[in-house]
């Protein structure tokens, strides 16, 4: 490996450690509940998409089982990012334990505190395609998939057709057409939150641009170091589209003091007429607390940047949502097992909620499944590939500089060359 990760003190960890403890919630077990307890960790909060997918999931499980039973701890998505990996140095994980796959979860799989699972995989090969495997490490299977993501634009079609726009563009330059049409309208083209803890949302427009520009092998050779350099014409093009959306006005100009909740409340209310996201936030338009009219509103694909090394149908996102096992669990081999289970009830939920596209085959009814997942779906169906976002495909160090970086070139306080400079020098050393 090109760096070795540093060791944090002692007295670092264990405040740190604290904070993650202080942080946490879930399901707790019933007293007199005899039953052995496994835990999990995930971040499927209240306010998380998959909530409603873990927590039926668990409890399915726990209703058919008498020797064991499932509790589920959850913390808040970027606290965990920044701790897991504390927990793994620590040997301090539960069970099972949500994470993500590519460079994100490679430490823990080289580490050697989590549970290889390709014997156990054997179980359930026909009902999970070898495909959907994404966190493979050295050959060898460590995490265990539900479904399968996508980012791309949520729209409204009533503000699309206030605006005058027929059709969903395919190119860069027909989005940017787009974008001036419902600005002259007096619409919001793009939202976004881009407050300082929310660079992944800025992420999800940004990641999308530079592989529609630079092509799906291309972008997973340079971000993990294998091959290429970040100065390359595409990465270029990519980025210059990226400041170029936010100097035309296309951008919510308000994106700096909005989280993410509130700049999707601005989508659901018609303020703003697109939203670069993840599919699992699908089941946030059928929320009638949040969004009322959930017919008013559509996906498609991020356009094409440069149509001779990418298409339309080439996606940033894939099954990279996993599931992992603690090696040293005392109860490891019924945990890799109930992990597995807990995977494909997860997948089923998820599909009926509208929060994600299974990533197991699908053996129940899904008639009342709502049409915009149903849309996704049959999107990931027809996908030519699926490219990790840039923070989970990225090792630790290199996902820091990107996510500490991609704001300050949001908010113009670096230029689109200085940007380009500080990536490329990062993924060289």
């Amino acid at each position: 490996m090109k760096r070795i990760y540093k060791l944090l003190s002692l007295v670092t960890t264990i405040a740190m450690l604290t904070m993650l403890f202080a942080g946490c919630g879930g399901e707790e077990q019933k007293p007199g509940d005899e039953r052995i307890r496994i835990t999990i960790w995930t971040i499927a909060t209240e306010g998380d998409a998959f909530h409603k997918s873990f927590t039926e999931a668990i409890a399915e499980y726990n209703r058919r089982q008498d020797k064991y039973v499932v509790v589920m701890e959850t913390f808040e998505n970027e606290q965990y990012k920044a701790k897991l990996p504390i927990q793994v140095k620590a040997n301090q994980l539960p069970d099972i334990f949500y994470t993500w796959a590519g460079g994100f979860s490679q430490a823990f799989a080289e580490s050697g505190k989590v549970l290889e699972l390709d014997s156990y995989y054997e179980k359930y090969r026909d009902d999970l395609p070898e495909s959907k495997l994404t966190a493979r490490y050295n050959g060898k299977l460590y995490g265990i998939p539900y479904v399968t993501q996508i980012s791309g634009v949520f729209y409204n079609r009533k503000a699309f057709a206030e605006a005058g726009i027929e059709k969903t563009p395919e190119t860069f330059d027909e989005w940017m057409d787009c974008c001036e049409k419902l600005k002259n309208a007096g619409i919001i083209p793009i939202g976004n939150s881009a407050k300082s803890d929310s660079a992944w949302v800025v992420a999800m427009l940004y990641d999308a641009l530079i592989l529609k520009a630079v092509g799906p092998e291309k972008l997973q050779k340079v971000l993990t170091a294998q091959e290429g350099s970040y100065m390359e014409r595409g990465f270029v093009q990519g980025t210059e589209a990226f400041c170029s959306i936010i100097e035309n006005g296309y951008m919510d100009p308000d994106a700096g003091e909005l989280t993410n909740d509130q700049a999707l409340e601005k989508l659901f209310r018609g303020e703003s007429a697109m939203y670069v996201m993840g599919s699992w936030t699908t089941s946030l338009f059928y929320d009638s607390k949040k969004c009322e009219n959930p017919e008013d509103f559509d996906f498609f694909p991020v356009p094409v940047i440069n149509s001779g090394v990418v298409r339309q149908s080439d996606y940033m996102g894939g099954a990279s949502d996993t599931l992992m096992v603690n090696r040293y669990s005392e109860n490891a081999d019924a945990a890799a097992d109930i992990a597995f289970q807990l995977a494909k009830l997860v997948s089923k939920y998820s599909y009926l909620s509208g929060a994600g596209t299974p990533a197991w085959k699908v053996d129940y009814n899904i008639s009342e499944v709502k049409p915009l997942p149903v849309r996704i779906a049959q999107i990931c169906s027809g996908a030519t590939s699926f490219t990790l976002w840039f923070d989970t495909l990225m090792v630790a160090e290199d996902k820091e500089v990107y996510l500490k970086n991609l704001p300050r070139l949001f908010s113009g306080e670096i230029t689109a060359k200085e940007f380009i400079g500080i990536m490329a020098e990062t993924l060289q050393e």
